[in-house]
C-alpha cells in the first residue's frame, strides 16, 4: 500500500472515509481518534509545564510529554498498519469457496488483520493512563481537555477492539482466542477508567 493515510489533511481524511474506498475504515478511524486523545493529554502536559504552581510535577509531566509523543504517532502509524493489513484480507474474500486452500489463507489474512487494532489497543490504554495522571497533575486551566481526552480514548479502545473481534469470531484457532482474551482484558480495565477520569473532570467543572 503506497497511500499513507496518516498524512492526509482532515477534509481528505474524512473524505475517503466517506467512500466507497475499502481502507480507511473502522480502524483507520480508531487509531486516529486515538491519537487525537494523546494529543489532548500532550497539550495538557505542555500547558502545565514550568509552572510554579506545577512546580512539584514538573519530572511527570516531562514524562508524560515525551511518551504521549511517542503514542501519539505510534497510532498515526498504526493508521497505515491497518489499511495495510486489510488489503489481503479483502484479496482472500475472493477465493473460491471450494478452493482448498481458502480456508488457511484466510485464517492468516483474518489473524494478521488483527495486529493493527490490538497494538491501537495497547497504545490507547497508555493514552488513558496518562490521562488519569494529568486529571491530578495538570493545569486547571485545562482540565476540559483531558475528559474531552478521555472520552476519545473510551471510545477509540472499544472501537479498535470491534476491529478484533470481527475477524476473530469465525476462526477457531487458539491464536484468536488470545486476541479476544487480550482485548476483552483491555477493555474491562480501560473503559472503567476512562469513564472515570471524565466523570470525575465534569464534576469539577460542573461544581
Amino acid at each position: 500500500m503506497s497511500e499513507m493515510f496518516s498524512n492526509k489533511s482532515c477534509e481528505e481524511f474524512s473524505y475517503v472515509l466517506s467512500s466507497k474506498a475499502p481502507v480507511p475504515g473502522g480502524g483507520g478511524a480508531a487509531a486516529l481518534c486515538g491519537a487525537l486523545s494523546a494529543a489532548l493529554c500532550s497539550m495538557v502536559a505542555n500547558i502545565t509545564s514550568g509552572r510554579k504552581k506545577y512546580a512539584q510535577y514538573e519530572d511527570d509531566i516531562q514524562r508524560v510529554i515525551a511518551d504521549c509523543d511517542v503514542t501519539r504517532k505510534k497510532l498515526l502509524e498504526l493508521v497505515n498498519k491497518d489499511a495495510e493489513g486489510f488489503e489481503p484480507l479483502q484479496k482472500a474474500y475472493s477465493i473460491p469457496k471450494d478452493n482448498p486452500e481458502r480456508e488457511t489463507v484466510m485464517e492468516k489474512a483474518s489473524l494478521d488483520a488483527c495486529v493493527a487494532p490490538i497494538e491501537m489497543m495497547r497504545e490507547i490504554a497508555k493514552s488513558i493512563d496518562m490521562l488519569e495522571e494529568m486529571r491530578i497533575k495538570g493545569s486547571v486551566t485545562v482540565k476540559s481537555d483531558v475528559g474531552c481526552g478521555a472520552l476519545i480514548a473510551r471510545a477509540a479502545i472499544e472501537s479498535a477492539s470491534m476491529n478484533i473481534y470481527i475477524n476473530t469470531k469465525p476462526l477457531k484457532c487458539e491464536k484468536a482466542r488470545m486476541l479476544e482474551k487480550e482485548a476483552d482484558d483491555l477493555l474491562e480495565e480501560y473503559i472503567p477508567k476512562a469513564e472515570k477520569t471524565a466523570k470525575l473532570v465534569m464534576e469539577d467543572l460542573r461544581k
